[in-house]
């Protein structure tokens, strides 16, 4: 059985130690992930750190910087299972100025903050949906749109 490949990404959150609103970038290619959200981030390239990679990949796809915070690890060796090929590694992160905002720039043609209570308001990403509930403050009231 070959590795899987490792991606990392960022819950871009308004404030680290209270976080209220989370950054959701919607997908528009490959088609077949088309209109679902996501957290933003890519494929560690190789040879290349893992934080390396977030802050580089959130600087492709939004154009922004960031601070990151703790990591949210996942249930298999720290990390979030996407796929068979895929394996993901996830920060919370914010913003490290407000200018500029995040645009979406490759991969995306939304972006959208969910505010306290929406966070589980978009189809996420199958994936992704498990990470969003373990993060979400707020307990779910009904199952989300896309599921």
């Amino acid at each position: 059985m070959t590795e899987p490949v490792l991606v990392v990404a960022a819950a871009i959150v308004d404030d680290l130690d209270d976080p209220r609103v989370l950054l959701a970038a919607r997908r528009s290619v490959p088609a077949s992930l088309a209109g679902r959200w996501e957290f933003p981030g890519g494929k560690v390239e190789a040879g290349e750190d893992p934080i390396e990679a977030v802050h580089r990949e959130i600087g492709e796809e939004l154009g922004v910087s960031l601070r990151l915070g703790a990591e949210v690890t996942g249930p298999e060796n720290g990390s979030w299972r996407l796929s068979s090929t895929y394996v993901m590694r996830l920060w919370f992160a914010e913003l490290a100025s407000p200018d500029p905002e995040p645009a979406p720039l490759v991969a995306h043609d939304e972006l959208r903050w969910l505010g306290p209570g929406q966070w589980l308001s978009v189809p996420w990403l199958d994936a992704d949906v498990p990470i969003v509930e373990a993060i979400n403050p707020w307990p779910a009231r009904a199952s989300a749109p896309g599921r």
